[in-house]
């Protein structure tokens, strides 16, 4: 099978699999905006906030260097056992720890007690999932990868709409019974964290065959090296989480205690317009990073990587414009109770930022197949200060449009350094023509459809439609090579 075609065909899968959990959010977006005030999401938004950086150090790397290792490895079931031994050991320690000064966790970030306790819990599941998840992408199973992923989605959401929704009508139906104690007025926030806790109960319970098959064999020198190559990972990890959720924490801390959680919960939901991008590229980036290392030994791989990127900026690019065209569509749909739309100046910002850390992760593929991940430890090291100098300074006068253009500003530069460093260091030969012109006129497009003509919807379909035409007069031959031919 063309490379290219099997890549298309895997991102298809593990993308699906893996934007449905991200789709979760715009699936409750409606139900979360529409139940709870501004601020109430607000204050769901920064525990959002916090899980995010929890998750990256309680994954410390290992994911990445699992794939890395279990692709040069010959024995790849003790990279599998050392794995695991290494997560389910750091996870232990991290539940008691958690438990023990959970007091302390709650005064530190300003969290209810209550919120911190379910935290640590959904934490510690989802930390022990991270190498069965990916042992399922690296041993090429995506439909089994995808149907977990999709029955965890389907119980939260489930979960979700029936405390939310339903259980206030049933206990109201009768005076006693299960309805009725399970109901507590005002426990809308509880009973989200209740959904999130079982629907990861779940999923490790499908996912224990994997360890049970394990055959328990820890390699210390094995963990020496594959740590060597994750710390880097880790401080990468950090410093994205940084860019991406640490904003919602600044505002909390940065603007007037009396309007902040309201104001983060506006930025909060109309940034999840911007998922739209995150999916796509989150879904590009979970076919390609196995794919990156199986072909690094082929010939000439550089190409294929060229091409891979071109695809990207191409879809991409029709995925800014589009979404930006119908960007006041999606919002009644998505974003149903007004209060929230005066955030929505921040969504072209945010679609394009998260269309440059797509590309950042496109080119990233140099530092990891030479192992030198520290370089990327650095860049995002970079982007993180980038993201938080922008938002210390500018939060007090401009609020959450300053965190919306430190993102952009972030992932910007991102970009733009690990080409920098990349193209001395593993020369790949990407058509900057085409990658400049695709990402160029969707900028430009995009800029006139949304604020030069005030979201007039037809003038952006015009300019869509333009567009569309353009790639499909480039680009239609060489496409149905790749998904036509035999």
């Amino acid at each position: 099978m063309n490379p290219l075609k099997k890549l298309f065909k895997q991102t298809a899968i593990y993308g699906l699999a893996t934007v449905l959990p991200k789709m979760l959010g715009f699936l409750l977006l409606p139900l979360y905006t529409g139940i709870l005030e501004t601020a109430g999401f607000g204050r769901v938004s920064v525990i959002f906030a916090w899980f995010a950086i929890f998750n990256v150090l309680l994954a410390y790397g290992m994911e990445t260097a699992f794939f890395r290792f279990y692709h040069g490895n010959e024995d790849k079931s003790k990279v599998v056992s050392t794995s695991l031994i290494s997560v389910l050991v750091t996870t232990f320690i991290f539940l008691i720890l958690g438990l023990t000064f959970q007091n302390a966790l709650a005064s530190l970030m300003d969290i209810d007690l209550k919120y911190i306790r379910f935290t640590i819990y959904i934490l510690a599941l989802d930390a022990l999932v991270i190498i069965p998840f990916a042992w399922l992408r690296a041993a090429e199973k995506p439909m089994k990868y995808a149907v977990i992923k999709l029955i965890n989605v389907v119980i939260n959401f489930g979960l979700n709409c029936f405390f939310l929704l339903a259980l206030s009508g049933l206990a109201e139906g009768s005076s006693e019974g299960i309805w009725n104690f399970m109901y507590q007025p005002n426990n809308e926030i509880t009973y989200i964290f209740i959904s999130l806790l079982i629907a990861s109960a779940v999923t490790l319970s499908l996912m224990l065959g994997v360890y049970l098959d394990m055959n328990f064999s820890f390699d210390k020198n094995l963990w020496k090296r594959m740590m060597k190559y994750a710390w880097p990972v880790l401080v990468a990890g950090i410093a994205f989480s940084i860019n991406e959720v640490f904003d919602r924490i600044l505002l909390k801390y940065l603007l007037d205690p009396s309007i902040a959680e309201t104001k983060i919960g506006m930025y909060s939901a109309c940034y999840r317009l911007g998922l739209f991008m995150t999916l796509f590229a989150t879904a590009f980036r979970m076919g390609i990073e196995p794919f990156f290392f199986s072909h690094s030994d082929t010939e000439n791989p550089q190409k294929t990587y060229a091409q891979i990127t071109n695809y990207f900026v191409m879809f991409g690019s029709i995925i800014l414009l589009t979404v930006v065209v119908f960007a006041d569509v999606l919002k009644t749909q998505f974003v149903r109770d007004e209060a929230y739309w005066e955030a929505m100046p921040i969504v072209p910002i945010i679609l394009l930022a998260a269309f440059f850390l797509g590309i950042y992760h496109n080119l990233s593929v140099w530092y990891k197949v030479t192992d030198k991940t520290r370089f990327g430890a650095f860049i995002s090291v970079i982007g993180a200060m980038i993201s938080i100098g922008v938002n210390f300074i500018f939060i007090p006068k401009f609020g959450y449009m300053a965190s919306a253009i430190a993102t952009l500003l972030a992932y910007g530069t991102m970009m733009v350094l690990s080409y920098y460093f990349g193209k001395s260091r593993y020369p790949i030969p990407y058509n900057f023509r085409k990658i400049i012109f695709y990402l160029g006129i969707s900028i430009l497009f995009s800029i006139l459809s949304f604020y030069v003509f005030d979201r007039n919807i037809w003038v952006g379909i015009i300019l869509l439609a333009l567009f569309l035409g353009l790639v499909y007069k480039l680009e239609n031959e060489k496409l149905r090579k790749i998904f036509v031919k035999k």
